[in-house]
């Protein structure tokens, strides 16, 4: 079993990425984000995403109901029927579903996250959370029935409610629900990148024991994947692929080791 997490920028190389999966003979699922088409959707709308940083320094998106609206035309929408879409046409049977349907994804709502806003400390409440479990008898019905799930935010929340979360956290859950071999993560980059404006500082493996020292000296939402994935090693997973998402056979390249490797 292959998890595999498509980035939502505009660059990313979707039909290399599906034609790619056509052709290998490894199960898989899909989780996918849309971020950019998000942000011009909200851009259109003239309302504009919020990016909110924690007291521990931690960004995420700030979601109140306007933007969870937005978020679900982007992701569970256009950019969820797409890639089925493109899936059908390369021979992959897919499910598009998000976290709501069948409550595949279940979590529970943040009860605040705190800030500092002009020296002052304040919690601030929006519809976002973590993923806390998966449905897996949906999950395993899709699977032994030889559908392919692609799935996305949002999820639902303890009381039935769709809520924001992180696709690195969701992989987390999702992974121990399945006991994946291998993790690919498809980024507009070629790999995790020491200089961010700089291609050739590519880490091309990193042991999982030296991730606390690389987040601790990351900023913001680099930050934050990094969390998720030390979370993936505390809970079992062997290899993970950071990889290029934007070449021509972004599947192909990432089994090659074309990346950055975690093991």
């Amino acid at each position: 079993m292959i998890i595999v997490k498509i980035g939502g920028g505009e660059s990313i190389n979707l039909q290399g990425v599906i034609s790619d999966l056509a052709e290998i003979s490894e199960s898989f699922i899909i989780v996918h984000g849309a971020n950019a088409l998000r942000d011009q959707l909200a851009k259109e709308l003239k309302k504009p995403k919020k990016i909110i940083t924690s007291v521990t320094g931690y960004s995420s998106v700030f979601s109140d109901e306007s933007a969870l609206d937005i978020m679900m035309m982007a992701y569970a929408g256009l950019k969820n029927k797409r890639i089925v879409e493109l899936c059908h046409q390369r021979g992959i049977n897919a499910v598009g579903l998000s976290g709501l349907d069948g409550k595949i994804i279940q979590g529970k709502r943040n009860s605040g996250i705190r800030v500092k806003e002009n020296g002052k400390l304040k919690i601030i409440r929006d519809f976002s959370g973590k993923p806390q479990k998966i449905n897996q008898r949906l999950l395993n019905l899709l699977l032994e029935n030889g559908f392919i799930p692609v799935l996305c935010v949002p999820i639902i929340d303890e009381n039935n409610y769709a809520i924001n979360s992180e696709n690195d956290d969701i992989i987390n859950v999702l992974q121990q629900s399945v006991h994946a071999e291998k993790i690919i993560q498809l980024i507009e980059a070629p790999g995790l990148l020491n200089d961010p404006e700089d291609r050739d500082t590519l880490m091309q493996t990193i042991p999982h024991h030296q991730l606390q020292q690389l987040e601790e000296r990351l900023p913001g939402r680099m930050k934050r994947k990094i969390l998720a994935i030390r979370k993936l090693f505390e809970t079992g997973a062997h290899y993970v692929i950071i990889s290029d998402g934007r070449v021509d056979h972004p599947i192909h390249d990432a089994l090659a080791r074309k990346g950055t490797v975690i093991t």
